[in-house]
């Protein structure tokens, strides 16, 4: 198994996006097109679909790449606005009985702002799971994966193929490792700001 992102995040120097469309909970999109609109891409809520304007010029491929990065917008939004520590209990408790049967049940689930080089950690002694902030806004495929991961620490403690094979359980394992990849990446790349003129 590879390096574990969890545990390798690197410090934060500025944002990254992801153009996949994980956690999204609704049944519908509607893509509008507008000659009207040159550059812009927004998106919305209604009622259960989701509305996506672009502008009319745009290829299909285009489309497909913008819509899928509104949508993380949206549900990046939509988690930071909802997901406070009552509810990481709450999300525990489900991806517990979901994933483990029930069998991992922490004391306490909380964010902090102390983990700059983790995404999560966990103490089984004590039951105690703390995900890091960065991860508010995030899919929430991510943070279940997360929380998953530091569940299973409670069963098993330490990265051995005992624990990869209950995160197994989890079937967007290797996709979320690979957004959190992807995060800790584009974190080190050097900042080039983009020439101005011409």
């Amino acid at each position: 198994m590879p390096a574990d992102p969890l545990h390798s995040a690197g410090p934060s120097q500025r944002p990254s996006t992801n153009a996949s469309s994980g956690g999204v909970r609704t049944s519908a999109v509607e893509v509008r097109r507008s000659a009207r609109r040159r550059r812009t891409v927004s998106a919305y809520r209604e009622g259960d679909r989701t509305v996506v304007l672009i502008p009319a010029r745009m290829s299909e491929a285009e489309e497909r790449r913008w819509v899928g990065v509104m949508l993380d917008k949206l549900a990046a939004q939509e988690s930071r606005q909802l997901l406070g520590d009552a509810e990481l209990v709450q999300r525990a408790e489900r991806l517990s009985a979901q994933f483990f049967g029930g069998r991992a049940l922490p004391s306490s689930v909380r964010w902090v702002t102390n983990q700059n080089t983790r995404w999560g950690s966990c103490t089984p002694s004590e039951g105690s799971i703390r995900l890091s902030h960065r991860l508010q806004g995030m899919p929430e495929y991510v943070v279940d994966y997360v929380l998953v991961h530091e569940l299973a620490h409670l069963l098993v403690p330490g990265h051995g193929p005992e624990f990869w094979r209950l995160l197994e359980a989890y079937p967007k394992t290797e996709r979320a490792r690979g957004y959190l990849e992807g995060v800790v990446a584009a974190d080190r790349l050097p900042y080039r700001p983009v020439p101005s003129g011409g």
